[in-house]
């Protein structure tokens, strides 16, 4: 009979100051916090390891799934969430045909957006939900107006068909501070806005399950917000909303039952899934201030959709590794439900090919990955516990520092949520402009032989509209990491000709072979034709190969210590005759400019603003 063996008892335990020890030698000297210690957009340390003595001291540690304050979550035997798809409904019988497809293709989740309020009345009603069991799936409509009259049309198509009112789940999504928060103004004013959504939410008691606010705080993570503003702005908004609910006369938990919120899930893998824990745990907290007894309307109802802020229109098939992570971050955060936006969301309407790709991302993570199974699959992670609590205690910070302005309203009129939020939005554009954040295929590795998609609509594609009517607020500014480089990208793809880019490697072989994929990978963000070689061994030689091969800008790649030597005389060759460029910052560069050479692109360059003067030199009008 073979005896078990207790393996681990021949490895002694290793202490946190013995790794520390073994770090620092490995090091060699090194700061271990610059080298090591991460420090995120939010402004907090992550350490490069953690330990079970990391998470001794966290509140919540020992709490289980379905306990308040719900940050292990709110379900308890599995991690089962609704997959949603989302329809524009412009003819009422094809949204109706579109529906009764997609639903057999694993979506149970619709959300139906009425382009058109004057279109909603009864007999459309009865058309677009013709065949649909509202009772087994969740259903949700998105229309500005008409809020009372659709759930009037759900109340007579339940009691018609003999459902019991419990079996309707969803939502017709209300979001007047969110829409006043990205438009700047209502249609009416905001305290007739709140009357109205209250009145509303009154009605709506007859369907226990169907929420009447959808708190759309992934519009913050849209304009640039990183994680703690996303969270803070967004349970200040929740906080607004019981505020003016109750002032109005309606109970705290039945408030509360009819808010759900919605995130915009990011890149940022593992900050993500701790985000969607720490925001459970703070709405219970703030709940918990307005009623006083635990109730179940506590847990925070959350959807989530994939960002658009990282999306982009060229290399766009990256974008589907882009939402694949995300909707694993979502799920394993555990949000109720999910939107996986097709990938060509941002420049086009989608088609069937995009979202039948965007269902099935979802559905691999179910039914192959199996991340429905387990009720909150991140617990215990030291590294995810500890991010969780950092992330909680920052959001609260804000909040209480929205509080003290007087709260969301109060707040966003006074401009305090757009300061905050602007600054967060110029240091993500500056780190895409200046390639610390990797846009693939666009600020790095760069496709150079795709050129625009007819399919494209740029008309979809920027965010830059004019304001059409006179504004209460300042509203946030949505735009994408990506729009800069578009910019620059259609502008050279839509010119008579595409510019010539000639690298001149020369010199030391390591940093003219360095440097010319630096600048290859440079100027193909903009989509200009790049001409690479491996290196010349004279200067004459390069410059006549540059001017055979009429270059628009010449590209000089050879060592800081080389350039003195070299580049004076390859200025001298094709002054007048190409754009002379230097790939990097060498500490001669004053006196290289002396001479003539002004223009050096290097690490530090921010990639946009510098090609938009080489396409403004070249005569292409952005």
């Amino acid at each position: 009979m073979v005896k078990k063996k207790k393996l681990f008892k021949k490895f002694p335990p290793v202490t946190t100051s013995e790794w520390m020890d073994k770090i620092h030698t490995d090091l060699k000297g090194a700061d271990f916090n610059k080298k090591l210690v991460w420090k995120t957009n939010e402004g907090f340390d992550v350490k490069p390891f953690y330990r079970t003595e990391d998470i001794e001291n966290l509140m919540y540690i020992n709490t289980l799934p379905g306990e308040f304050p719900y940050l292990r979550g709110t379900r308890i035997r599995n991690n089962n969430w609704l997959v949603r798809q989302n329809i524009e409904v412009s003819d009422y019988r094809d949204a109706n045909k579109k529906a009764l497809t997609i639903l057999m293709k694993g979506i149970d989740s619709l959300g139906f957006i009425l382009t058109d309020p004057e279109s909603v009345n009864e007999s459309n009603f009865n058309l677009l939900l013709k065949d649909i069991h509202i009772e087994i799936i969740e259903v949700n409509f998105i229309c500005n107006g008409k809020a009372k009259e659709i759930l009037e049309y759900l109340i007579k198509i339940s009691s018609g068909r003999g459902l019991n009112p419990q079996d309707i789940h969803g939502a017709i999504e209300a979001d007047p501070i969110g829409r006043l928060t990205v438009n700047g103004t209502l249609c009416i004013d905001i305290e007739s806005g709140f009357d109205y959504l209250a009145s509303l939410t009154r009605s709506s008691s007859v369907f226990p399950n169907l929420r009447t606010i959808h708190l759309k705080a992934s519009n913050f993570n849209n304009a640039g917000a990183d994680i703690v503003q996303e969270l803070g702005f967004g349970i200040s908004m929740g906080n607004e909303y019981l505020t003016q609910l109750t002032d109005r006369g309606l109970n705290a938990d039945i408030a509360a039952s009819k808010i759900r919120f919605s995130f915009g899930t990011g890149s940022n893998y593992f900050p993500e899934i701790a985000k969607l824990r720490a925001a459970r745990l703070l709405w219970s907290v703030i709940q918990k201030g307005y009623q006083k007894a635990e109730s179940e309307n506590m847990k925070m109802d959350i959807h989530c959709v994939t960002s658009e802020w990282n999306k982009t229109v060229y290399d766009p098939y990256v974008n589907m590794l882009r939402t694949q992570t995300e909707a694993m971050s979502a799920a394993l955060g555990g949000t109720d439900s999910l939107t996986v936006e097709p990938f060509d969301i941002v420049f086009r309407q989608p088609d069937e090919f995009s979202e039948r790709i965007a269902r099935n991302q979802q559905l691999i993570l179910k039914e192959e990955a199996y991340f429905d199974k387990v009720a909150d699959p991140a617990a215990g992670s030291y590294y995810i516990e500890n991010l969780t609590n950092l992330i909680a205690e920052n959001s609260w910070k804000l909040f209480l520092e929205i509080e003290d302005h007087g709260g969301y309203l109060a707040a966003l009129k006074s401009g305090f949520i757009q300061k905050k939020l602007s600054g967060s939005a110029a240091k993500r554009k500056n780190d895409a402009a200046t390639r610390k954040t990797i846009l693939l295929g666009t600020n790095q590795y760069p496709n150079l032989g795709e050129s625009l998609s007819a399919s494209v609509d740029t008309g979809k594609l920027f965010s830059n509209k004019p304001a059409e009517h006179e504004m209460d607020v300042d509203p946030i500014k949505i735009f994408r990491g990506s729009e800069e480089y578009d910019r620059l990208r259609i502008a050279v793809d839509k010119a008579p000709g595409r510019p010539v880019v000639f690298l001149l490697p020369i010199g030391n072989p390591a940093m003219r072979k360095a440097r010319s994929q630096f600048s290859a990978g440079f100027f193909g963000c903009a989509g200009y034709q790049i001409i690479d070689n491996t290196g010349f061994d004279s200067v004459e030689d390069g410059v006549i190969s540059a001017l055979e091969a009429k270059a628009d800008i010449v590209v000089i790649c050879s060592s800081d210590e080389e350039y003195n030597q070299f580049a004076p005389q390859i200025y001298k060759g094709l002054k007048d005759k190409a754009i002379v460029v230097i790939a990097g910052n060498p500490s001669s560069a004053d006196e290289l400019k002396s001479k003539g050479l002004e223009l050096f692109i290097h690490n530090r360059s921010n990639v946009p603003e510098t090609l938009s003067y080489f396409n403004t030199r070249l005569g292409i009008k952005m």
